[in-house]
């Protein structure tokens, strides 16, 4: 009985031992918390929900601020902290005071996607049981502190994309246990430290080493090619020099090697041929010579291969029609000389072939025609001969083809007649001739030679380029169906006949130059207000210059030069405010050079030789450094320009231009003064009438008491009470969203119909501005399924208000950043609300006349409706919020959307809003305002852009149809914010290609200039 009990105590000792244990644990946890907190208490953003409790809803707050283990994003064992995982916390503050000594269990720390600034503390090697440590992607500066050597356990080492800056440590080769190691996108300089890696343990288990983008130098380490686990190699855009290891051929696990962007020099070694891994070879852009080795032909599973922009020789071996696997394949801009191997027609994968700005000879095989998936073809600038393959296209698929500067001859395929894809086509510079049918296998009853009216068949055209060729005949109307013509340029043919009426209202780019086309300048050419470059010079116009050239508000650049052209200079050349170059010169213009012309604002260039001017140069910017050649040949000039004669005395010149207006009045009033006589009777009595008309809706338009003027479907004064009884005079309670120029209130009308009300900040009672009102009325008429209605604008003395559509949903800003809410849209509504966007945007950029540029797309003026379906708000009105302001365009655009060429040109056109679409996309993509992401993305070639760096993190990743469409989007987008304006796509292209939900296609390839 008496062991019975020893036994008991002694087993009820052991079960409640381990009770005693926590009391420790406790102490350790609340030193850890200590410390924790006080490095929180560094952040200069107090706010952030670091060191917040997961248990603080059910009622455990006071326990929780001692137990760390409790804290999101923590992890314990027994009781002291093993892993902390911060990742896109929003954190902006120093590693000053983080707790390296405090937390000596620590095992895993990622602060990755933070705003953490400052240098990395040499106690960091302090942390002796680190495995994993990501600082990936932070503001952190300095140099890389050597005890970062003493963490051996460490497999994962993340310090890519901050400032740091110095030298790789020596040391580094210690980290035994390393797997991989990312130092990219920082400033380190100096060389590759050798790392002693012949000796066993030193980095052996290294499969992944990234040190791309940085100013390192020297030559690469041979002994590089003793890390036998090695998967992946970026050491691209550095400063290294020397040749490539020879060594390398022995990394026989190698998966991607990416050596671009640097000053390499000597050949390719045939070594690299037994990488039998290889998926992915990027050799571009640095200065290697010699042929292209045979060996390359073993790499079977390579996928893309890009060696263009060096100084390679040779011919292409026949071997690299073994890589079947291939995607990619650039050689371009190289000293590649011979002819394409037959081979090459193996790659039945191949959708990008570049081997432009080469010394290709001989003709292009009949080969190229069995690649079934190729969307992009490129060998322009070599010397290739004969005919295009004729089966070319026979997929139907082909996107892009250029072929322009070599010596081809004879007809084009007749499969490039199915190309209904077909997107970009240049054939410029090239000996094509005669009759454009017979080049696309069309055969009409009637041959009349030319450009072929099936033309109007490839409705995808955005670009077409047959310029510098021997082209003859009429430009057939059916070009005016390309209804996605950007860019259409024809100079210097023998084209002959005029100018086609149809042509599409979308074009930005036209060039006629160097035919034969006679006839008249089209008073429809006003319709194409999206151009930007226009020569027509050199063919055989004649007569005036339409006034509708004034149309035309966003020409740059005018060419008219060497026609017949006759008559004055329009005065309406002053609304072309963007103009920079304007030639008029050999023409028989006549008359005075209008004042306008010289206070174009944007005018540097402007030739006017060799016309009937006469007359006194105006004084204006324009004309500031004008010289003798650009006025030459005008008899009737004068002005302050040296070998030109002085003007009269400027009575001489009032007389003369008196004594024209006298001769003009005469010429017309005396021919018409019957005709106004027995007309008058009948003008007087419709004016009369229209004037009580007028009157009348005056009178209906106008409230007597308070003012009040209304453009709605209610009647202004009633409607006005309401919205005041409704929101008890805008009160608080009933605001439901502020911004720069007003606050909106939910009102409730009698009706029982809810609206939404913009109260404006400072607007002055605009009531009688009936321009302002016209703008209103034309905002109401606006009826598109993704566009908030406005019901119309009251105004008094008091206040000034706009009336829309009630969303109940709110913006998307908002649902945004709400965890729960964020999470309920889910990736196909994410990509509804872009398209949503998207056709809307189009709308008001193509669909109405005038146009309306938003100028403001962000996420707080999308709204969404019970079904998530996007409504674009706030359009049209940004321009008219401040009439008083001396610059409206200083209003336009909200920081972090607007696009970059509003800081120096100041002005809002439709490319701007396609850029802030481009950053809205991203931002519903990764769930946040995607910040200094899109400098990164926009760097970054697409290969090396990682989609779940992208993604919102609150949503599970998408599966493969809705990847392959987030992907698209994506790419997309990135062209949306190409820095350059004009190449970024139009809302109408970029509205058209979301509805047909095209799989992940090189739409890279398509927009950039």
């Amino acid at each position: 009985m008496g062991s019975f009990k020893i036994i008991s105590i002694f087993v009820l000792v052991v079960l409640l031992f381990p009770s005693f244990h926590p009391k420790c644990g406790v102490s350790a946890s609340a030193e850890e918390a200590a410390a924790l907190f006080k490095w929180k208490a560094s952040f200069l953003n107090q706010n952030n929900s670091f060191l917040t409790s997961r248990n603080l809803q059910s009622g455990n707050a006071k326990n929780s601020s001692i137990l760390p283990c409790t804290w999101a994003g923590i992890s314990c064992i027994d009781g002291s902290v093993n892993r902390l995982n911060l990742s896109d916390w929003s954190i902006k503050g120093s590693l000053y005071d983080f707790p390296f000594s405090s937390l000596s269990n620590l095992e895993y720390l990622d602060l990755s996607f933070n705003q953490i600034f400052g240098s990395i503390q040499k106690h960091i090697g302090n942390l002796s049981k680190l495995i994993y440590l990501d600082f990936w992607a932070n503001e952190l500066s300095g140099k890389i502190p050597p005890e970062i050597c003493n963490l051996r356990n460490l497999t994962h080492l993340d310090f890519g994309s901050n400032q740091l800056s110095g030298p790789i440590p020596v040391a580094m080769g210690n980290l035994i246990s390393l797997q991989f190691l990312y130092l990219c996108q920082n400033n380190l300089t100096g060389t590759i430290p050798k790392f002693n890696f012949k000796e066993v343990g030193d980095l052996k288990f290294l499969t992944d080493m990234k040190l791309s983008d940085n100013q390192l130098n020297g030559s690469i380490p041979t002994s590089i090619g003793n890390l036998s686990t090695l998967e992946a190699l970026y050491l691209y855009n550095n400063q290294f020099s020397g040749s490539i290891p020879v060594t390398f051929g022995s990394l026989n696990r190698l998966v991607t090697l990416s050596l671009y962007q640097n000053h390499l020099s000597g050949s390719i070694p045939p070594a690299i041929g037994n990488l039998i891994s290889l998926q992915f070879l990027y050799l571009y852009q640095n200065n290697l010579t010699g042929a292209i080795p045979k060996s390359l032909g073993n790499l079977t599973k390579l996928i893309e291969l890009d060696l263009y922009d060096n100084q390679l020789n040779g011919s292409i071996p026949a071997s690299i029609g073994n890589l079947i696997n291939l995607i990619q394949l650039d050689l371009s801009e190289n000293q590649l000389s011979g002819s394409i191997p037959v081979s090459i027609g193996n790659l039945s994968d191949l959708e990008l072939l570049s081997f432009r700005e080469n010394q290709f000879s001989d003709t292009i095989p009949q080969e190229l025609g069995n690649l079934n998936k190729l969307v992009d073809l490129r060998l322009s600038n070599n010397q290739f001969s004969g005919p295009l393959p004729e089966l070319l296209c026979q997929s139907g698929i082909l996107q892009n083809i250029t072929v322009a500067e070599n010596m081809l001859t004879g007809p084009v395929p007749k499969s490039l007649q199915n190309c209904s894809r077909l997107v970009r086509a240049r054939f410029d510079g090239n000996r094509f001739h005669g009759n454009l049918s017979e080049m696309f296998g069309i055969y009409p009853n009637n041959i009349t030679g030319g450009i072929p009216p099936e033309f109007g068949n490839l409705t995808q055209l955005h670009t077409l380029n047959l310029s510098s060729n021997y082209l003859s005949g009429e430009i057939p109307r059916e070009v005016g169906k390309l209804a996605s013509m950007f860019k259409l340029d024809l100079h210097d043919n023998r084209l002959i006949g005029g100018i086609p009426q149809e042509l599409g209202v979308l074009m930005e780019f036209l060039d006629l130059s160097t035919n034969s086309l006679n006839g008249t300048l089209l008073e429809l050419l006003g319709d194409l207000k999206h151009l930007f470059h226009m020569n027509l010079s050199n063919n055989v116009l004649s007569q005036k210059i339409p006034l509708q050239i004034g149309n035309l508000t966003q020409l740059s650049e005018l060419d008219l030069s060497q026609n017949f052209l006759t008559g004055e200079i329009p005065f309406e050349f002053q609304s072309l405010q963007s103009l920079g170059t304007l030639d008029l010169s050999q023409n028989n213009l006549s008359g005075l050079i209008p004042k306008a012309l010289a206070e174009l604002p944007g005018l540097l260039h402007i030739n006017l030789s060799f016309n009937n001017l006469e007359g006194p140069i105006p004084s204006g910017r324009a004309f500031v450094n004008l010289t003798l050649e650009e006025v030459k040949g005008n008899k009737g000039l004068c002005g302050n320009i040296t070998g030109l004669r002085a003007c009269k005395s400027s009575r001489l010149i009032k007389k003369h231009v008196k004594d024209k207006r006298k001769e003009l009045v005469l010429i017309i009033v005396l021919p018409l003064l019957g005709s106004f006589t027995l007309l008058g009777a009948f003008f007087g009595a419709l004016k009369l009438h229209d004037r009580r008309k007028q009157n009348s809706r005056e009178e209906d338009m106008e409230v007597n008491k308070g003012g009040l003027f209304a453009i709605c479907a209610y009647d202004g004064k009633a409607l006005y009470k309401e919205i005041m009884r409704s929101t008890e005079e805008f009160s608080e309670t009933f605001c439901i969203r502020k911004g720069g120029c007003g606050s909106v209130y939910k009102a409730q009308l009698p009706s029982g119909e809810v609206v939404a009300v913009k109260r404006l900040h400072n607007i002055p009672n605009v009531a009688k501005d009936r321009s302002f009102l016209n703008e209103i009325r034309a905002l109401t008429e606006i009826k598109h399924r993704n566009i908030v209605k406005l019901f119309g604008f009251c105004s008094n003395a008091q206040h000034s208000i706009l009336v829309y559509e009630y969303l109940e949903r709110g913006s998307l800003a908002k649902i945004l950043s709400i965890e729960e809410e964020a999470k309920e849209l889910d990736w196909q509504k994410r990509l509804n609300i872009i398209k949503g966007v998207a056709h809307a945007l189009s709308y008001m950029h193509h669909d109405c006349s005038p146009p309306i540029v938003h100028r403001d797309i962000l996420s707080n003026n999308i709204l969404l409706d019970p079904e998530c379906e996007a409504h674009v708000s706030d359009f049209g009105t940004s321009k008219f919020l401040r009439r008083d302001s001396s610059n409206w365009s200083s209003l336009a655009g909200t920081c972090g959307y607007v696009a970059p060429e509003f800081a120096y040109t100041m002005k809002v056109n439709e490319k701007c809003d396609v850029y802030s679409f481009g950053v809205l996309t991203m931002e519903v993509i990764k769930g946040k305002h995607p910040g200094d992401m899109i400098a990164n993305l926009m760097s970054s070639k697409l290969e090396e852009i990682e989609l779940k760096d992208l993604l919102d993190q609150k949503l599970l990743y998408p599966n493969q149809q809705i990847e392959k469409s987030v992907i698209s989007i994506f790419k997309l987008a990135r062209e949306c914010l190409h820095v350059d304006p004009q190449c970024r796509p139009t809302m109408l292209i970029i509205s058209r290609l979301i509805s047909t939900c095209r799989p992940c296609e090189l739409l890279v390839h398509f927009f950039s200039c």
